[in-house]
């Protein structure tokens, strides 16, 4: 399906919601611009933000934003994404072929939460529709989602990934209604049929231990079906020139 069959918004600024600065990037020597007082993150304050979170790991030229629906108060605590050992995200993300390049890199078999500020160096980033951290999804009500939704957006915007990908429905349904306007009002897992300027949004199930509708070997397809997706959608790249005298002239 070409791109102009895929509704589009232009540029929106989140500048009037709330104050909260700038956003916190990941660079390639490691987090920039925030205050780390542990090791293990126990004690990380952002100074964006007015309470304590996890980091976004967001950088220009990300092939792929991994969209969580808000961090839970033990990743928080532990200062990593899905840091709880029952979450199916790093055992199926590490089993999938969208995590082959990173783990050949790295030189090991499995990915674990610990490796989540290392990801944007080959193009994989994190961050959240709702910063605000509580311990249990449910604890969001729709105050949180309008005030942080334009944040998202704004960081989408600016940042232009390829592919935005959300964690389960109850994450992404709020960022249709605020962000979206209701341009896809029906949405479902896979690809969506809008895009944020250039970059593709796509849906996988939570992988929640409380979701249990799809299983760990469910999840790792849905990721396997994202890496599908992102090399689709992906630019390809430029060709570069070939000298005068080196390109077999007779």
């Amino acid at each position: 399906m070409g791109r102009g069959n895929y509704a589009q918004l232009g540029p929106v600024s989140a500048r009037g919601f709330g104050g909260l600065g700038s956003v916190l990037r990941s660079e390639s020597n490691g987090m920039a611009k925030q205050k780390v007082s542990t090791r293990n993150g126990a004690g990380w304050m952002g100074g964006e933000y007015p309470f304590r979170t996890l980091p976004d790991h967001l950088r220009p030229g990300l092939d792929l934003v991994f969209v969580g629906i808000n961090p839970g108060l033990y990743s928080v605590q532990r200062g990593h994404y899905f840091a709880r050992s029952t979450s199916r995200f790093w055992p199926a993300f590490s089993t999938s072929k969208l995590s082959e390049r990173v783990r050949r890199a790295l030189g090991t078999t499995t990915l674990r939460a610990e490796h989540d500020a290392e990801l944007p160096c080959f193009g994989i980033g994190f961050t959240d529709v709702v910063k605000r951290p509580s311990a249990n999804a449910a604890d969001l009500n729709a105050s949180d989602f309008e005030k942080w939704v334009p944040h998202l957006l704004d960081k989408l915007q600016r940042y232009q990934p390829h592919v935005a990908c959300f964690h389960g429905l109850t994450a992404y349904r709020p960022f249709v209604k605020f962000a979206l306007k209701s341009a896809d009002p029906v949405p479902m897992l896979g690809r969506q049929r809008a895009a944020i300027g250039a970059t593709r949004l796509y849906v996988v199930p939570n992988p929640s231990p409380a979701n249990a509708h799809f299983t760990l070997a469910d999840q790792t397809v849905w990721y396997d079906r994202l890496a599908d997706f992102l090399a689709a959608v992906r630019p390809a790249p430029a060709l570069e020139p070939v000298p005068l005298g080196l390109a077999g002239d007779k």
